[in-house]
């Protein structure tokens, strides 16, 4: 699972404000342009982005495994017509484009995931988003980030149990639905415990963040952010 780890790339120097901004710029443009040449360009961003923050594909790829079968699976199912001629490969493409568009926007936020604390991503967002709105979408973001990684654990140990208990031998249809049913479980038996947690430790909806500051680094990659969001109006 792609989480932050310490590092000392040039991503990991940056204010998280300034990421922010080049990952809001990428997605937009990205949405924004369908063609070949753009896709091209795109990919060799994303490829920049990568390297700067010291992000592996293949392991990220490998993380993103389950979306990446839903990403494959779009094209084939928009290039399928209930009639003649049953197949229409100009859907499909279009559906294709557009899905590794998406491939790209995740390889992108993997970068900021890998190169950015929780707390640090809290604080730019609550500090740049004012008032309750911006408390509530810091606090939901941290709680993404650190429950989530959480909750893919328990889904894996619930498949090794199974596996243990010759559970590969059941139908694909009955794996699923206990897989499915005792993760539900799960997951409401620690979103009770994370409540309980939080008011054991008189949870905060205004903590002391830490500080932030732009730096010399930071002025090219918000430059690199505005030249993003600009080409997706050119």
């Amino acid at each position: 699972m792609l989480s932050y780890e310490p590092d000392d790339t040039l991503a990991h120097r940056l204010d998280p404000r300034s990421k922010l901004a080049v990952q809001m710029g990428f997605a937009v443009t990205a949405l924004a342009h369908t063609s070949l040449p753009a896709l091209l360009a795109l990919s060799a961003v994303t490829a920049g982005i990568l390297a700067v923050a010291g992000v592996s594909l293949l392991r990220t790829l490998y993380a993103y495994r389950f979306a990446l079968v839903i990403i494959a699976i779009a094209p084939l199912v928009a290039a399928v017509t209930l009639g003649p001629p049953w197949i229409d490969v100009s859907d499909g493409l279009a559906s294709a484009r557009a899905s590794y568009r998406v491939l790209l926007i995740l390889l992108v936020s993997a970068a900021y995931v890998r190169s950015t604390p929780v707390r640090d991503s809290r604080a730019a967002i609550q500090r740049t988003i004012p008032g309750k709105p911006g408390q509530l979408l810091g606090v939901g973001i941290a709680l993404v980030f650190r429950f989530l990684p959480v909750l893919q654990a328990d889904v894996r140990t619930i498949r090794q149990a199974s596996a243990a208990r010759l559970g590969t031998e059941r139908g694909a249809v009955d794996r699923a639905s206990r897989l499915g049913l005792l993760s539900v479980t799960r997951a409401f038996d620690r979103a009770d415990r994370l409540s309980l947690a939080l008011q054991a430790r008189c949870f905060a909806w205004n903590p002391t963040l830490p500080s932030l500051s732009f730096s010399r680094l930071d002025v090219p990659v918000l430059g690199v952010a505005l030249l993003l969001a600009v080409t997706a109006v050119l």
